[in-house]
């Protein structure tokens, strides 16, 4: 079934997590924008419609291809401050760096990300890109109801311990669909826009990157820094960022990890993401998978559960800023890998031996349980996304995420608070994932892009933390499987295995693991619990929030959402 129609037009579209954000970026379009103006737009407009899942203070990385060229990645994740040592950390008196508070702040990326993209490939300037951002963040929006919810389950914990987060948030204790307003964070873009004002276009975007990197906002950071707070190891501690470490980064593209797979080839961002083990799961999987099926079987998602499993192990084991996963992806490797597949759930965790014996963290296995208000990632692991396609043919995927209202106090003269990117790096030596001075954290953030053999190029991805790329294979598998349009991919019912190493607060693996949308019916799920999986139904509706946006050969233009939740939508035309 779908929930909705596959849209198809000529012109271009845009898809993402808040009709607010997809409706930005198509008036960007209308006017004659590109898909780098159109995403930064909407990417912007984010940061104030859905504070509960991303932030100025956030991270970004984004894969964009221009007509004819290669997909290239832009990397918008902040690195850690240049006092970050393990040694450090542990003398603060900790054993994991929090998921909350300052001790977990990393360069904030996003905004100089989004500005880095519309220097490079926008036509734009940035007071117009901020403009949609400034005039919903100044005159108000609606919230919705999921940010009520985060406020008001944080409330008691900021008038306590956090005074400029609730002056901002729950001193006024809004209601699912009050009218809210930052005019703190309005003024802060203001200020960004009016940094560049009189200059070209290019100059524009780097005066704006300046002002934030180097001006008024890393000097509002670096003071805001200093003053210890309460964190979630229950003690308070001021942060290790400082404006120096914010002056000396900058945004940065790449090449993308690609590999062909059933007429497409899907290009990935590197191993600093988690995006790689999507590649190795389908290299993985193809072999033993139906040329065609009609429908989700108990073997099918065996079989995907026990490949992702495998992955997310090589995943946790290898990946990390700066690692070498040369061979990954390589037949022998995959084939090793692919002769562990047996008939039953794995119930423990084995990657492979890719450099020799492979290391994983020290964690403890752990039934699932829910975490401490405003610990990790937050809902269930929601995150934003973007897709956009513009008329020219210009294709970007996009998932900014971090920065969220409930994980770090508000810097009260700017409107937005630091990230905490930091908790997926160990204070443990050794690891591909130990923390060091300017090393980017292993993000879960996670785009797509498709490049189909005819040239047919397709954005995609979703939130989710952890569970990411695992539903956007389920998605792939929807598509080039069951031979789904997009939009009946994203609305089949979906799954994601928990048997990995959480990369959030609390660190903590939950062997077999396996969560299951009820849609995949009775006897399937039956079938499942039935080879050892620990099955949890969580319902009918209740997994993924992917979007999709690609243009065809033939300059057909095609997009998709997800009706979850209530707030996806696409835009075309």
């Amino acid at each position: 079934m779908r929930t909705r129609p596959p849209l198809q037009g000529s012109f271009g579209a845009v898809a993402s997590t808040h009709w607010l954000a997809s409706s930005s970026g198509m008036a960007v379009l209308e006017r004659g924008g590109n898909a780098a103006d159109a995403a930064a737009a909407a990417g912007f407009v984010l940061h104030v419609v859905e504070p509960h899942l991303n932030g100025p203070g956030g991270d970004l990385p984004a894969i964009v291809r221009l007509p004819g060229q290669e997909p290239q990645v832009l990397c918008g994740q902040g690195v850690a401050p240049s006092a970050a040592t393990i040694e450090r950390m542990r003398a603060e008196g900790i054993d994991h760096i929090p998921g909350t508070g300052l001790l977990a702040a990393v360069v904030p990326g996003a905004v100089p990300a989004w500005l880095a993209l519309v220097r490079d490939h926008g036509t734009w300037a940035p007071a117009d890109v901020l403009a949609f951002a400034i005039e919903l963040a100044e005159r108000g929006h609606r919230v919705l109801p999921r940010v009520a919810r985060t406020i008001a389950g944080r409330a008691a914990f900021f008038e306590e311990h956090w005074p400029e987060s609730h002056a901002l948030w729950s001193a006024q204790a809004p209601e699912p669909w009050d009218l809210v307003r930052n005019p703190a964070l309005a003024a802060t873009y203001r200020r960004l826009a009016e940094a560049g004002a009189g200059l070209g276009r290019e100059a524009a975007c780097d005066a704006a990157i300046a002002a934030w990197s180097e001006g008024f906002v890393a000097e509002a950071v670096d003071r805001h820094a200093r003053t210890a707070r309460m964190d979630s190891s229950g003690a308070a501690h001021a942060g290790l960022l400082t404006g120096d470490d914010m002056a000396s980064w900058r945004p940065t593209w790449e090449p993308t990890l690609s590999m062909p797979w059933r007429g497409t080839t899907v290009h990935k961002a590197g191993a600093w993401t988690q995006g790689p083990m999507v590649l190795e799961t389908l290299g993985i999987l193809d072999p033993l998978l139906p040329d065609a099926a009609d429908a989700f079987d108990e073997r099918l998602v065996h079989l995907a559960a026990e490949a992702t499993k495998l992955a997310l192990a090589d995943r946790d084991a290898w990946f990390g800023d700066g690692a070498d996963i040369s061979g990954l992806l390589d037949e022998a490797f995959l084939a090793e890998r692919r002769a562990l597949i047996g008939e039953e759930a794995s119930l423990e965790l084995r990657p492979g031996a890719l450099r020799g014996e492979p290391r994983l963290p020290r964690v403890e296995a752990a039934g699932p349980a829910p975490k401490a208000a405003g610990t990790g990632e937050p809902t269930r692991g929601d995150t934003c996304h973007i897709d956009v396609v513009d008329q020219w043919g210009m294709v970007i995927s996009a998932t900014p995420s971090g920065g969220w209202l409930q994980s770090s106090p508000t810097i009260g003269e700017l409107g937005f608070c630091l990230g905490t990117r930091a908790q997926m790096l160990w204070l443990e030596e050794g690891l591909t994932t130990s923390l060091a001075p300017g090393v980017r954290p292993r993000t879960t953030l996670s785009p797509t892009m498709l490049v189909d053999d005819d040239g047919a190029t397709a954005a995609l991805g979703t939130p989710g933390g952890d569970q990411q790329d695992q539903w956007q294979l389920a998605m792939l598998l929807g598509m080039r499987v069951l031979g789904l349009d997009p939009q009946a991919a994203i609305d089949a019912p979906s799954w994601h295995v928990t048997h990995l190493i959480s990369s959030f607060e609390p660190r903590v693996w939950e062997p077999g693991g396996l969560h299951v949308e009820s849609r995949l019916r009775e006897a399937t799920i039956a079938g499942l619990r039935s080879r050892g999986h620990v099955v949890t139904d969580a319902g009918p509706w209740s997994l993924g929030r992917l979007s999709f946006a690609g243009r065809d050969a033939d300059g057909t233009v095609r997009a998709a959402s997800n009706a979850r939740d209530e707030q996806g939508y696409a835009a075309l035309r």
